[in-house]
């Protein structure tokens, strides 16, 4: 552990400029008295890094000074490409090792690209998770991760709508969803998705299997994703609109529902109200996702909706008239 923190801090200093003891604290996770410490144990080995005294002072290599250890290994390389993703990447278990590729190809470029991982992460950040979502990352997620990377079959024990079941599955990848977490794995009938966070238990059996080379990830999340929400949305209600009531629908139900009913939205009638077919997943899902329309929408089908949302306004009526 030690060695790895004496590289990074090498190559922090090679990055170029002086760095206190205090940054250099912060961006290794250890005291400053630590990076004392390894500061004399560099300059012991040879490594010409000198302090400079004052307010802005700290520590620094002496000018034109090189180290050859940029040479990444396969996890620095592999890490490298979730660099725009470093809280998943963390919560993988890859956190160290992205940070130390970043640092070796930090140190590779010349001294006038050096800043421009420091721009872009001003300029641009990705924040994953949706809105009002726990950020705390399934328990499994770094032993799945591990699994995925070393091709390694699995034992899952998963809790479905019929209860715990165990699958033995070879794992293919891991899809980050609006903050959720889902393994895409084979099993003989083909490959599934399991969410992580149902995920009870995970052990390794020992074997590994062979990857199709065919398959890709990013195609085959693209395309599942497409027949679940077409699997999802299996009923459809029909729904007159108020203006109001047509610019609301956005935020009442799911994102390929609104597409389809605002696309396909009739004419305005006399009043300026339009007519849809509405998608949703269940009659009673679609009460629920209508009623926070209010006056501004009016079922015209199924006759057992309208029933429901004509029931529930005089509820709502009686409560008012009080």
């Amino acid at each position: 552990m030690r060695v790895s923190r004496l590289i990074s801090l090498l190559l922090l200093l090679q990055a170029g400029g002086t760095r206190t003891a205090a940054e250099l604290a912060g961006r290794l996770e250890v005291s400053e008295r630590t990076i004392y410490r390894d500061i004399l144990a560099l300059s012991a080995a040879g490594v010409p890094v000198y302090a400079e005294q004052g307010r802005a002072g700290g520590f620094r290599l002496l000018d034109g000074y090189r180290t050859k250890l940029n040479g990444l290994s396969r996890e620095e390389a592999e890490a490298l490409f979730l660099s725009g993703l470093p809280g998943p990447a963390r919560d993988m278990g890859l956190g160290e090792a992205l940070a130390a590729a970043q640092l070796k190809v930090a140190a590779a470029l010349p001294d006038g690209l050096r800043a421009a991982s420091a721009r872009a992460r001003q300029r641009f950040h990705l924040d994953a998770p949706g809105w009002f979502r726990e950020a705390e990352p399934p328990p499994l997620l770094a032993e799945l991760a591990r699994a995925v990377w070393e091709d390694h079959t699995v034992t899952l024990t998963y809790g479905g709508r019929a209860g715990e079941v165990t699958r033995t599955v070879e794992p293919l990848g891991l899809v980050l969803k609006t903050g959720i977490w889902y393994l895409v794995g084979r099993v003989e009938a083909g490959a599934r998705t399991y969410r992580l966070d149902r995920v009870r238990a995970v052990r390794e059996t020992g074997a590994r299997f062979e990857r199709d080379d065919g398959f890709d990830l990013p195609s085959f999340w693209a395309r599942r994703a497409a027949e679940f929400e077409r699997a999802v949305l299996a009923e459809t209600v029909t729904v007159r609109l108020s203006p109001a009531g047509l610019r609301m629908l956005r935020f009442a139900v799911e994102a390929v529902a609104h597409r389809a009913a605002a696309g396909g939205a009739g004419p305005p009638d006399a009043d300026g109200w339009v007519t849809v077919a509405l998608p949703a997943e269940s009659v009673a899902v679609a009460y629920t996702q209508l009623l926070a329309l209010g006056p501004e929408a009016e079922v015209l089908a199924p006759p057992e909706l309208r029933a429901m949302l004509a029931a529930a306004a005089e509820r709502v009526a009686a409560l008012y008239r009080r």
